[in-house]
């Protein structure tokens, strides 16, 4: 298991990000010049359909302002950042990279977020929380770098209070074996997908019941089509992030998902008494 961990944190590396983000940015003025999070939308929503996924799953979990938020795999932070702007919700984002974790801290201050939104670098296997401190678990585009769904499913259970929302949008297997790489791995060695039906079962053995369930896929699907018709994306975008590879690892998910080796699914789930 460690092994593996490890893999899936050399993936998501990404040596000297922060100073890569500084330089970036200066497109939007001097380093002392606070950001409105909304100019981050194109490098800091690391998931298909970006920024209006985040904004759709939010509106399906009830986000609202006297609630505890974990976002699980939070990367560089776009999803805590917009849930903390919109609702005025508190939110703490881990992540198992380091370099992810401290461009998360650094984006959250150049927006003037840091009292609201916090993180740390920790596994979704072993969350560093009590039970039952959280009223909404997130996880967008994560669980398919994770090796053993049950266990974070009942890690992601254990935090969340009685009645409690997990908010998950991810991708699942399709119809045949998917083409690497891709943003989340550029082999299948750290790549763990399940289809739709498994994810559901695994999820609800953990402890939950299903209040929303959509598959997502042609959605995603129109909005790989209008990417591709749009031409390159505005700079600074994910590139930033993951380096120069990722407009063949981009392109890669939109190909697998225009010939449905992959499908996305949105759900919503309450945590039922254990």
């Amino acid at each position: 298991m460690t092994d593996v961990l490890d893999g899936v944190r050399d993936h998501y590396a990404a040596s000297g990000l922060t100073e890569r983000l500084k330089a970036a940015l200066a497109v939007f003025g001097p380093e002392d010049q606070p950001l409105a999070p909304q100019q981050l939308a194109a490098l800091d929503q690391f998931h298909t359909r970006g920024l209006a996924a985040t904004a759709d799953l939010a509106k399906l979990a009830g986000i609202a302002a006297d609630m505890s938020v974990l976002d699980v795999g939070a990367g560089v932070g776009g999803p805590a950042r917009f849930l903390a702007t919109t609702y005025g919700c508190r939110v703490i984002g881990v992540d198992l990279s380091d370099p992810f974790v401290l461009a998360a801290r650094y984006l959250t201050a150049r927006t003037g977020q840091s009292e609201r939104v916090s993180f740390e670098t920790a596994s979704a296997m072993e969350l560093p929380f009590d039970d039952g401190r959280f009223d909404v678990a997130w996880l967008q585009h994560v669980a398919m770098n994770v090796p053993d769904r049950d266990r974070l499913y009942r890690e992601i259970r254990r935090v969340l209070k009685i009645g409690g929302r997990f908010a998950t949008f991810d991708v699942v297997m399709g119809g045949g074996e998917p083409l690497y790489p891709v943003p989340w791995a550029r082999t299948p060695a750290t790549s763990f997908l399940l289809t739709a039906a498994a994810t559901r079962e695994a999820i609800e053995a953990a402890g939950f019941r299903v209040l929303v369930w959509q598959d997502d896929s042609e959605a995603a699907k129109a909005w790989i089509a209008q990417l591709r018709a749009s031409g390159p994306p505005p700079a600074p975008n994910l590139g930033v992030v993951m380096g120069p590879e990722f407009a063949q690892l981009a392109a890669n998910l939109g190909r697998n998902l225009l010939e449905g080796r992959l499908g996305i699914l949105t759900a919503v789930f309450e945590a039922a008494p254990i």
